[in-house]
């Protein structure tokens, strides 16, 4: 069922999208049923005209008339409008162009062997009431039946008998049952009835579930962003539900453990390994051999900036900080500053007024780690900042090389570099891009790298994109 109905299609809530299935079941078959009714009635129709036409072929008529007959005068038929119906003819009663209904014939065929009737021969049509030479005839000559307005609007059911050994035709009319308007209001007014009951008790069955399930959701998305809720969700709803809720629980209180185990692991890694190296930095001042001291004091220093990145990674995922709200144009001339106050060739270019409740220390990391790497790779940084209708975006241009369309989503793994070596100099440990998109995905947004195309067709240098949504 899923795979023929589109993903759009509204409405998406489970609540929404189960009425809406019942509704239109439930109208599928008021109309399956609508339609049964009416040929039902039409069926009843039918037979009860035949009924009445054989009725009138059978039983001797008290008037004949022949078609050249006029009725004028004091005729009696004028005062026995009814008897109007039932003729005798040398001809058959269809019209040029008209043919004999095989269904209806067969249908009185029968009704009239039932009776004896010996047929020689029988026809049955139907026309407008005011296409039959018998009735035009009878208006202009000013019978009762002139007034009745509805019955010439409709359909006048036409049979003709020759019996065996006669010449001459029998002929009765008697005009189609007019619908009954009755029948549509009762299926209308059984549809409305049966919305109310179903769709309105299903309604309210579906909010049980559906209500609970909401509150697991957002539970579900604050635990994703980071937000850990200190009291278990109290169960509610069906047993089902209550049982998914219980396991949800026992779910986030053992992440909740694992991720404070990996907090305390950390802060143990982090201090086991620096305070060695920090001894070790103090030791290698003793070593006389200038050019050899430097070599070990920058591989200790490579050593303890690449445990950080490797801690702050690892925290990144769990902050501590709360989100405050920041003029994200003011942060980024502030990160511009330092550069420039550095010498380092960085320019802020246009920017937008942008308040948003972020974490200002994270997200001025991630800047910094994508400023530079836009100037070990690209001798340049311009910044920007600009939003649209769902997302603010910060924009970090350089001049460099750029990356292969192949490798841009490899460079944004951990411990990916452009260059191979290990050298900070020349590129680092390979994590400054992945804790900058880990800081994009904590405010709820993403980084994405693309190719800067110059007007010669060929890469102009790199592009990163910090986008964070504006309802962060």
């Amino acid at each position: 069922m899923r795979r023929f109905l589109p993903k759009s299609l509204p409405p998406r809530s489970l609540l929404g999208q189960m009425l809406l299935s019942v509704a239109l079941a439930l109208l599928v078959a008021q109309t399956i049923s609508a339609v049964l009714l009416y040929r039902a009635q039409q069926a009843r129709n039918e037979f009860g005209a035949a009924n009445a036409l054989a009725f009138q072929l059978v039983a001797e008529p008290r008037i004949d008339i022949r078609v050249d007959a006029d009725p004028s005068g004091d005729n009696p038929m004028r005062r026995r409008p009814r008897v109007l119906r039932m003729q005798y003819s040398e001809t058959s009663p269809l019209l040029p162009g008209e043919s004999s209904d095989d269904r209806r014939e067969n249908l009185l065929r029968e009704l009239l062997g039932n009776q004896g009737v010996d047929i020689a021969d029988l026809v049955v049509t139907s026309r407008p009431v005011m296409d039959d030479p018998f009735v035009q005839r009878g208006l202009r000559n000013g019978t009762r039946w002139r007034g009745d307005e509805a019955w010439q609007r409709g359909e006048l059911l036409v049979a003709g008998l020759r019996r065996t050994g006669e010449e001459r035709w029998l002929i009765a009319r008697i005009p189609m049952p007019v619908p009954e308007e009755g029948s549509l209001r009762g299926v209308i007014l059984q549809t409305v009835i049966l919305y109310l009951v179903l769709v309105g008790g299903l309604a309210l069955l579906l909010r049980r579930i559906t209500r609970p399930l909401a509150v697991l959701t957002r539970r579900v998305e604050r635990f994703g962003g980071q937000q850990l809720e200190a009291d278990p969700l109290p169960p509610s709803g069906p047993e089902d539900t209550r049982r998914l809720i219980t396991a949800h629980n026992a779910m986030e209180a053992r992440i909740a453990a694992l991720l404070d185990e990996k907090d305390v692991m950390l802060g143990a890694i982090g201090h086991d390994l620096k305070t060695p190296l920090a001894a070790l930095r103090v030791r290698i001042e003793c070593v006389e051999d200038d050019i050899e001291r430097e070599r070990m004091a920058d591989t200790i220093e490579d050593i303890t900036n690449s445990l950080d990145d490797i801690l702050s990674l690892a925290r990144v995922g769990r902050p501590s900080d709360p989100l405050e709200r920041t003029d994200l144009s003011a942060l980024l001339a502030s990160v511009v500053e330092e550069y420039e106050d550095m010498g380092r060739n960085v320019a802020l270019g246009p920017t937008e007024r942008v308040a948003l409740p972020v974490r200002a220390t994270w997200l001025r990391r991630a800047l910094r780690n994508l400023i530079s790497n836009a100037l070990r790779y690209g001798q340049q940084a311009r910044i920007s900042l600009s939003k649209d209708d769902t997302h603010a975006i910060l924009r970090i241009a350089d001049k460099g090389p750029g990356i292969p369309e192949d490798q841009i989503d490899a460079m944004l793994q951990p411990f990916t570099r452009g260059e191979t070596s290990r050298n900070r100099e020349t590129g680092g440990a390979g994590l400054g891009l992945t804790l900058a998109r880990a800081i994009a995905e904590q405010h709820g947004g993403t980084l994405t790298l693309s190719n800067r195309i110059g007007e010669d067709g060929g890469v102009d240098g790199l592009l990163a994109e910090i986008r964070i949504p504006l309802s962060a």
